[in-house]
């Protein structure tokens, strides 16, 4: 273990800039914050955990396997400049971006265009992981899927599934030809209760948290759905919708025999 106390430091200040986000996609790394979050990347993904940076007061758990990971210790007032959090929890792991090799096949996909709250979209990956999606997309437009407040509300989902930043055009096209139904969620669609699924594979793309998905990524899909509302709200929260439009689809796969 190796202690810090400067502030100075190369190694505190390039840790520092990673809570930039052009820092972060520069690198090729991210800080990850808090017992729970280093914990799920330990025990799942350890090959992306390439550092662990502890505050003067915390104590590593006896039962995580950190032989091959380099262990700091810096002062309180270090890791407070470099916690993103209100209540630092004392632990940040920095973590590898790992490219996933993903090649569009038949499966289920959530594609998500210009969501700007870091929250909705870490809840977002979250609801994909729990419904067991292959892979999520995140368009241009959209917050970082590494900004930190998303790693905290996807709660470990990183690297549960394959979180990727592409151009939403190309991914559609890709699923086209691979015979992927398109479904986009959209307050001028057709009742989901009202229509069929088109077997039991699917692309659904959620959109931007005023504005929906955009009129020419809409265009481009094989139905536009919408939540019937018995209430008198305009709409819902965008990860609250992508959970309920998963579980029908899931619910129409079953009926096609996935």
């Amino acid at each position: 273990m190796r202690r810090m106390v400067s502030l100075q430091n190369e190694k505190v200040k390039s840790w520092k800039k990673l809570q930039m986000r052009k820092w972060r996609e520069k690198e090729g790394m991210y800080l990850l914050e808090g017992p729970h979050l280093l914990q799920e990347a330990l025990f799942t993904a350890y090959d992306r955990l390439t550092a662990i940076i502890m505050d003067e007061g915390f104590h590593l758990p006896p039962d995580w396997p950190i032989e091959d990971i380099e262990v700091y210790q810096v002062t309180h007032k270090i890791f407070t400049e470099l916690s993103q959090t209100e209540t630092p929890q004392g632990v940040i792991g920095i973590c590898r971006m790992i490219p996933p090799a993903l090649s569009i096949r038949k499966g289920h996909y959530l594609l998500v265009d210009g969501v700007q709250d870091p929250g909705n979209l870490g809840t977002l990956i979250r609801t994909a992981d729990a419904f067991g999606l292959d892979a999520v997309f995140l368009g241009e437009g959209c917050v970082d899927g590494y900004n930190a407040k998303t790693l905290r509300s996807a709660q470990g989902s990183h690297f549960h599934l394959p979180v990727i930043h592409r151009d939403l055009f190309a991914v559609t096209a890709e699923m086209k030809k691979s015979g992927i139904p398109l479904y986009g969620s959209s307050l001028q669609g057709k009742d989901m209760t009202g229509i069929a699924a088109d077997g039991p594979y699917f692309g659904l793309v959620v959109g931007n948290e005023g504005n929906g998905a955009s009129p020419e990524l809409l265009a481009e899909m094989d139905k536009e759905v919408k939540i019937p509302m018995a209430g008198r709200a305009e709409s819902m929260n965008v990860a609250v919708a992508a959970g309920i439009l998963l579980y029908w689809l899931q619910t129409e796969g079953l009926a096609h025999g996935a």
